[in-house]
């Protein structure tokens, strides 16, 4: 019996559901694992965590299809950069299988939270890991806990998807060699100041070129650029300090396998950026937002598609992933997790 919840008005925040899954790493194993009914992390003053930000995460969707199956969308990729992850921090990896399970056992446990076919709202799904018992020397956690909870949410954007004004910003987002590849909670932590400046100034996002050269563009705090080229092309910036996005890699799939479009995945300077056609941003929890204009210090560089609505290419890119996760078009081999028929 679904949640009485006003699922069209939701916004995207936390709210509490009744179950949430939890393991414990001790004396160099995981446990089995539990799903628990209390939300609160007890963990020493000393803990990793606190001390030394040992911590990673993923954040994926579980939603209903338009014949009424609750899926989920490739989780496989989630439990893989996961792994990534956790070996970058020293961290033991969290079984890829398992991860699988425990998100389908924990959506199993919140089923009446998953929003509607057809409400714009999903059911978000964060699974995360910390190192929790104490280190004062500067070292890895012996013990680590592996949580996943759920919220609903509604659509990322309220009142339909207008391009954004992002800017290119002074910070860097990722040292070449460092953990910009990783989903680590620390690099979003020193993103932080960078979007708190950005908004005062009046953009949306910013733009990271890399660091060694700042001729590149990378990411934003939180997505991977797409660009279109104006003969048609995908084009999506190539960097080992770049997230690997899902979104972004299954976006590259659709273009060519379902649009028929030419893909390239490549280094992108910033000087090419005036030359395309069309501007996104992509990630789990918008899918694309379309960039409608690009501030480099004063000079603005304007797409064609506009600040009104999102470009064509990008509209028919967003349209078939979201099609193919609602089930409306058939997906690749794979990409959908059915958690209940």
């Amino acid at each position: 019996m679904s949640k009485n919840i006003d699922w069209s008005n939701l916004g995207f925040g936390y709210m509490e559901t009744e179950k949430r899954f939890v393991s414990n790493f001790k004396n160099g194993a995981w446990d089995e694992g539990t799903l628990t009914g209390d939300s609160t992390v007890t963990i020493s003053e000393c803990a990793g965590v606190l001390q030394y930000a040992q911590t990673v995460f993923e954040g994926l969707k579980a939603y209903t299809t338009e014949d009424g199956k609750v899926v989920c969308f490739r989780p496989d990729l989630n439990a893989s950069r996961l792994a990534d992850s956790c070996r970058r921090l020293e961290m033991p990896v969290y079984p890829e299988d398992k991860f699988i399970e425990a998100v389908v056992k924990t959506v199993e446990a919140n089923i009446d939270y998953v929003p509607p076919y057809g409400s714009g709202a999903t059911l978000y799904i964060r699974p995360y890991m910390f190192g929790s018992n104490p280190v004062i020397g500067v070292k890895p956690a012996d013990e680590y806990q592996f949580r996943v909870f759920v919220t609903p949410v509604g659509p990322y954007f309220k009142g339909g998807v207008k391009p954004i004004t992002i800017r290119v910003c002074d910070f860097d987002r990722a040292a070449p060699h460092g953990t910009g590849h990783i989903k680590a909670g620390l690099n979003y932590a020193m993103s932080l100041h960078a979007i708190v400046d950005a908004h005062n100034q009046g953009y949306d996002e910013n733009m990271y070129l890399d660091a060694a050269t700042r001729t590149k563009v990378e990411e934003t705090g939180g997505a991977n650029f797409i660009f279109i080229t104006k003969d048609g092309k995908l084009v999506t910036p190539k960097s080992d300090s770049i997230l690997p996005s899902i979104t972004r890699r299954s976006l590259m799939v659709v273009a060519e396998k379902y649009l028929g479009m030419e893909v390239e995945h490549r280094e992108v300077y910033f000087d090419e950026v005036k030359d395309f056609a069309e501007c996104g941003l992509c990630g789990t929890a918008a899918v694309i937002s379309p960039v409608g204009k690009i501030v480099d210090h004063g000079k603005e560089i304007c797409f064609p598609s506009g600040m009104e609505e999102m470009g064509p290419t990008i509209k028919k890119l967003r349209d078939t992933l979201t099609g193919i996760q609602m089930g409306h078009i058939e997906a690749p081999e794979g990409w959908i997790k059915v958690i209940r028929e």
